[in-house]
């Protein structure tokens, strides 16, 4: 004869929910991890355009738009905060007159 243990219907029950309380408490410490990494991938970077006398947003549209203008002079890529007073007043001026 085998033995076979009877499992009531409350025991696979109260089991399931031991599982998704665990779950709702590894999901609650992990939080407070994620989601300051989370924010500091949302911050923005605002450039002042002196010439034009205008603030611009520097995001990836941006950074495309400087990386074409960069690659259409043929220069060496430099970081826009890097280059010369002259040559961030020449990508504005470029800038203003391509728009995306």
């Amino acid at each position: 004869m085998t033995n076979h243990s009877v499992v009531s219907p409350g025991t696979k029950i109260e089991k399931r929910l031991a599982r998704l309380a665990g779950g709702l408490v590894l999901v609650a410490a992990l939080t407070p991890i994620v989601a300051p990494a989370v924010q500091a991938q949302s911050v923005e970077v605002r450039v002042y355009d002196g010439h034009h006398r205008d603030y611009h947003n520097w995001n990836d549209r941006e950074d495309r738009a400087y990386r074409r203008w960069v690659a259409e002079r043929h220069y060496e890529y430099r970081e826009y905060n890097r280059q010369s007073a002259r040559r961030q007043r020449a990508y504005w001026n470029w800038r203003h007159s391509h728009p995306d």
